[in-house]
C-alpha cells in the first residue's frame, strides 16, 4: 500500500511494524508453507473450541484449561522467534541461570524417583533436561530468529503441548482412579511442563516474569537455609511438581482459568468488531463530540482512545491505531511531538480501566474476588472517568496556553452521515452490554457478541441488494478469507497472556504452598508502622494520627511495587501477583477487599505509561518522531489521574459503591474534580494565564490535601485551590486591554 509523499499517517503495514516493534506480544513470525498452514489451523480451530463452549457449555475446568494450553503451548515456539543476542554479557548471565535451574530442576526429579523408574530412565530424564538447558542458552548458531523456524522450535512445540496433552489423554487416571497417588510418569511430564513454561514465557515477555518465577520456585525448595521470617518448612521437588502441574493452585489455576474463558472470548469479539469497522466509528464519533473545540485533535485522540478502549485491552495497539490519525493531527494544530504522543499514550491506558472490557486483569479480578462481572463494570465507570477528566483538562489547559484552534467544521464528520454508515455495527456492543447488565455470564455475552457482529457486519451488503443502505460500507462485510484473519488474530493475541498467566501459576501455587504472601504483608505493616510512628511524633498537634500515617505508607509501599514490578511485566500478571502479595497488607489495615484489588490493579497499568518501560509511550513516540523518554514522563504526568484515582477510593470507599452514602459519594466526587483541577493547572502551570512557580507548589500541595476523605481537610484545600483560580482569572482580564 502507497501512500502520497506528504501523508503524515501511517500505512497498515507501519503501524503493524510498530505495535510490533514495541509489543513483544504481537511479535509473531509470519509463516508460510507447511508449518504457517499448520498454524494457521490450529489458530481457528482454538478460536472455533472457544466461541463453541462460550455458547454451548465449557469442559470441567482442568480439561477446559488443558485443552487450551495444548493450543498454545505449540503456538509459542512456531510464532515467536527466539531472540538474538545484542547484549552478550547479560544474555548469557539469564541464559545459564535458566540452563543451570532446568538441570537441577531434572537431577532432583531424577533422585526422587530413585526406585521407581529403571536407572536408563532416570539418566534419560537427565538427559532430556540437559537439552533443555542447553536451549536456554543464547546461541545465535542455533537460529529461529526473524521468520526462520530453528532446528529447536518444532521439538520444544510438541514438548510444550505433549505435556497439557498428557492431562486430556490420562484425565479418568489421574483424577479419578488414581487421585492422590500420582505415577512417576506424571511427575516428569510436569517437570516437562514448569520448563516449557518458563521457556514460553521468555519468547513473549522476555526475562523479568520467567526469572520472578523462578525464584518463586527456590524460594519454595530452599525454604529452611533462608534467614528470618523468610524461612518455610521447604518442599521437595515432587510435593512442587505435584502442586503445580497436578492441580489447579498452579499452572492450571485462576489466572489460566480467566484466559480460558473470559479473555480468549473478549480479546476475539475485539479483533472482530475492529475488522468490521467499529474502531474507525469511535474515531468519527470522538471527532464530532471533541474535535471542534480548542486543541480539537488532542481532544479527539483521548475520546477515541476511550471508546477504542471499551473494545481492545491493548494500550500499545490503541496507541497505534487511534495515534496514527491523531498524533499527526495533534502536531499540524501546534502540538509538539512529544505532548501529542504522551497524550495519546496516556489516553490509550485508559482502555484498560474502561467498560465494558477493560483488558484481561478485569476478568481476573472478577474470579479472585468473586464478584459479578456486571457489577464490576460498574464499578470501574467513576475511576475510569476520572483519568479521562484529569487527561482531557490537561490538553484543554495546554491548547489554551499555546492559543490553539479546534478542527475545521467542514472537515469534521457529520453525525447523520455516520449514524446512517454505521448504525449497524452498534449492535453487537449494545447487545452484549445488556446481556452483561442482566447478569448473563460474561462469555455468553461475548459468545452473542461474537455472532452478532459477524451477522451484523453483512447489513450494509444485503440492504445494498435490495437497493437500500446505498450509502452503507459493505467493504466492512466479514467475508469467509476476513473471517479467517480475525479468527487467527484472535487466537494469536491471546497467545502471550497465556504463557504469562501460566508462569504467574508459579507464584500463586508457591503462595499458597509457602505463606509467602503474608509475610510480604508483615514486611510492608511492620516499614509502614514504623514510618508511621517516626512521623507521628514530628507532629506537636496530633493532627496525624498512628493509624492514618501507618496507612499512607502502606499505600506508599504497595503504589512502589506496583510500578516497579509493571515496569518490566505487563498489567495482568502485575495484577495478579500483587492482589496475591501485596492486596492483603492493606486489608490488614482495615481498607475494603475490593477497593486493595483497584488499587494495585490501577498502579499496575502505570507500567505502560512509567519511564524506564513505558512502552505505550515509546509506541507513540515513535508515530510523533519525538525522545521516547522525554514522552514518557510526559505521559506520566498526563496520567495524574490514573495516579491519584486509587487514593481517591480507598480514603472514599464510596467512589466504588462500597458502603455507599450520597454524602459520602457527592463529598468524594467534588473533592476528587477539585482535586485533579489543581494539579492539572500546576502542571501545564495555565489557568486563564500562566501562573506563577509558588502557586504550582501550592496547588499541587493543596491537590493532594484533597485526596483526604475529611471534611476540615477538604475545605481547606479547596478555599486555597479556587483563590488561586480566582487570583487568576482576574489577573487574565487584567491583561487583556494591555494585550489589545
Amino acid at each position: 500500500m502507497t501512500k502520497p509523499v506528504n501523508d503524515p499517517t501511517l500505512t497498515p503495514e507501519e503501524m503493524e511494524a510498530l505495535v510490533r516493534k514495541y509489543d513483544n506480544e504481537t511479535n509473531f513470525r509470519s509463516l508460510g508453507g507447511v508449518t504457517g498452514m499448520v498454524v494457521t489451523l490450529a489458530c481457528i480451530a482454538l478460536s472455533l473450541f472457544h466461541i463453541y463452549t462460550s455458547g454451548f457449555g465449557l469442559l470441567n475446568e482442568v480439561m477446559h484449561r488443558s485443552v487450551h494450553m495444548s493450543f498454545i503451548m505449540p503456538l509459542v515456539f512456531l510464532l515467536f522467534p527466539r531472540a538474538r543476542v545484542e547484549r552478550p554479557l547479560r544474555a548469557w548471565g539469564f541464559g545459564l541461570f535458566f540452563a543451570a535451574f532446568y538441570l537441577y530442576l531434572g537431577v532432583q526429579l531424577a533422585e526422587a524417583l530413585t526406585g521407581q523408574i529403571p536407572d536408563a530412565a532416570r539418566w534419560g530424564l537427565i538427559g532430556v533436561t540437559a537439552v533443555l538447558a542447553l536451549t536456554a542458552l543464547p546461541v545465535n548458531q542455533l537460529g529461529g530468529h526473524g521468520n526462520r523456524l530453528s532446528v529447536l522450535d518444532w521439538p520444544l512445540a510438541i514438548a510444550g503441548g505433549a505435556s497439557s496433552i498428557y492431562l486430556i489423554v490420562f484425565f479418568d487416571s489421574i483424577f479419578v482412579q488414581n487421585v492422590g497417588f500420582p505415577q512417576p510418569l506424571d511427575y516428569i511430564m510436569g517437570l516437562i511442563a514448569i520448563i516449557m513454561v518458563l521457556e514460553a514465557a521468555r519468547r513473549t515477555m522476555g526475562e523479568t516474569l520467567p526469572v520472578i518465577g523462578t525464584i518463586a520456585l527456590l524460594y519454595a525448595v530452599f525454604g529452611p537455609y533462608l534467614p528470618g521470617d523468610l524461612a518455610h518448612r521447604g518442599y521437595n521437588i515432587i510435593r512442587l511438581v505435584n502442586h503445580l502441574y497436578l492441580g489447579t493452585e498452579g499452572i492450571y489455576g485462576i489466572a489460566i482459568g480467566v484466559v480460558a474463558t473470559f479473555v480468549f472470548h473478549f480479546v476475539l469479539f475485539g479483533v472482530l468488531a475492529q475488522k468490521s469497522g467499529l474502531g474507525q466509528l469511535f474515531i468519527d464519533l470522538a471527532s464530532i463530540v471533541a474535535g471542534r473545540y480548542s486543541g480539537g485533535p488532542a481532544k479527539v485522540a483521548v475520546v477515541s482512545s476511550g471508546f477504542f478502549g471499551m473494545i481492545s485491552g491493548s494500550p500499545i495497539a490503541n496507541t497505534v491505531t487511534t495515534g496514527a490519525f491523531t498524533i499527526p493531527m495533534m502536531k499540524a494544530k501546534g502540538f509538539s511531538g512529544r505532548f501529542a504522543a504522551a497524550t495519546e499514550a496516556s489516553a490509550s491506558c485508559g482502555g484498560q480501566v474502561t467498560p465494558p472490557i477493560m483488558g484481561a486483569a478485569a476478568f481476573v479480578m472478577t474470579e479472585m474476588l468473586g464478584i459479578p462481572y456486571n457489577e464490576l463494570i460498574l464499578i470501574a465507570i467513576i475511576p475510569a472517568s476520572f483519568h479521562y477528566l484529569s487527561t482531557l483538562f490537561m490538553v484543554h489547559l495546554e491548547a489554551k496556553r499555546l492559543n490553539l484552534s479546534g478542527i475545521d467544521r467542514d472537515k469534521l464528520p457529520q453525525f447523520m452521515d455516520v449514524l446512517t454508515r454505521s448504525w449497524h455495527l452498534f449492535i453487537p456492543l449494545i447487545v452484549m452490554v445488556t446481556l452483561l447488565l442482566m447478569k448473563y455470564t460474561p462469555f455468553l455475552a461475548a459468545f452473542w457478541g461474537i455472532m452478532l457482529t459477524i451477522g451484523c457486519s453483512y447489513i450494509p451488503l444485503v440492504l445494498q441488494q435490495v437497493g437500500l443502505g446505498r450509502k452503507m460500507d459493505a467493504g466492512s462485510a466479514l467475508t469467509p478469507w476476513r473471517l479467517k484473519e480475525a479468527l487467527e488474530n484472535g487466537a494469536q493475541q491471546s497467545i502471550s497472556i497465556t504463557a504469562a498467566c501460566a508462569c504467574v501459576g508459579f507464584i500463586l501455587g508457591v503462595t499458597t504452598l509457602t505463606g509467602m504472601g503474608f509475610k510480604f504483608s508483615g514486611a510492608v505493616i511492620e516499614g509502614a508502622a514504623w514510618m508511621g510512628a517516626m512521623v507521628s511524633s514530628l507532629d506537636p498537634l496530633g493532627f496525624l494520627t498512628l493509624d492514618g500515617t501507618t496507612l499512607f505508607f502502606a499505600l506508599i509501599f504497595v503504589a512502589i511495587a506496583c510500578i516497579i514490578m509493571g515496569a518490566g511485566i505487563p498489567t495482568t500478571p502485575t495484577y495478579i501477583i500483587l492482589a496475591a502479595i501485596a492486596a492483603p497488607a492493606l486489608q490488614e489495615l482495615g481498607v475494603p477487599l475490593l477497593a486493595t484489588h483497584f488499587f494495585v490493579f490501577y498502579y499496575g497499568v502505570l507500567a505502560d505509561i512509567t519511564p524506564p518501560v513505558a512502552l505505550a509511550a515509546y509506541a507513540g513516540a515513535g508515530i510523533a518522531k519525538s525522545d521516547p523518554m522525554q514522552t514518557g514522563m510526559t505521559a506520566f504526568r498526563l496520567s495524574m489521574g490514573k495516579a491519584l484515582v486509587p487514593m481517591m477510593f480507598i480514603y472514599a470507599p464510596s467512589l466504588l459503591f462500597i458502603d455507599f452514602t450520597v454524602w459520602d459519594f457527592s463529598l468524594a466526587m467534588s473533592s476528587g474534580v477539585l482535586s485533579i483541577v489543581a494539579l492539572s493547572v500546576a502542571y501545564i502551570g495555565f489557568f486563564k494565564t500562566s501562573i506563577e512557580r509558588w502557586e504550582k507548589w501550592v496547588l499541587s500541595i493543596a491537590g493532594l490535601v484533597l485526596v483526604a476523605h475529611d471534611v476540615v481537610a477538604i475545605a481547606v484545600g479547596a478555599s486555597v485551590v479556587l483563590a488561586i483560580l480566582w487570583r487568576n482569572a482576574q489577573k487574565a482580564k487584567a491583561e487583556v486591554p494591555q494585550a489589545s
